[in-house]
C-alpha cells in the first residue's frame, strides 16, 4: 500500500507564496507521475499540474507562469511551489500518485488565500 501526507498548507495574503508537500511511502516513487489537484468550496476536483517520472510537466492555464512541480527522489517528495497566490486558489488541495494504472491519494491539505 502506498501512502501519501500532504503537508505545507495554510492562510496566506493575495500576492504571497506558500509550498507544499507530499511524503510519498515505499521504494519505486520515481516510478510515479505525480500530480497536485484541488477542490474549492462549492465546486469539482480539478488537476492543477503534474510531473511524470520522466520529467514533463504540465500546468493548468489558470496556475502557469504561478505554480510550479518540483520532485526530489532522494526525499520521495512532490512539491507544489505556489507563487503570487490569488483568492480563487483557495481549496483544498491533494496529491496524487499514478503508475501502472494504480492511482492513490493524500489526504488533502488546506490553503486559504485571505488578507
Amino acid at each position: 500500500q502506498v501512502h501519501l501526507v500532504e503537508s505545507g498548507g495554510g492562510l496566506v495574503q493575495p500576492g504571497g507564496s506558500l509550498r507544499l508537500s507530499c511524503l510519498v511511502s515505499g521504494s519505486i516513487f520515481r516510478q510515479y507521475t505525480m500530480a497536485w489537484y484541488r477542490r474549492a468550496p462549492g465546486k469539482q476536483r480539478e488537476y492543477v499540474a503534474g510531473e511524470t517520472h520522466y520529467d514533463y510537466t504540465n500546468y493548468v492555464d489558470s496556475v502557469k507562469g504561478r505554480f510550479t512541480v518540483s520532485r526530489d527522489n532522494t526525499k520521495n517528495t512532490f512539491y507544489l511551489q505556489m507563487n503570487n497566490v490569488k483568492p480563487e486558489d483557495t481549496a483544498v488541495y491533494y496529491c496524487n500518485a499514478l503508475r501502472e494504472g494504480n492511482e492513490y491519494w493524500g489526504q488533502g491539505t488546506q490553503v486559504t488565500v485571505s488578507s
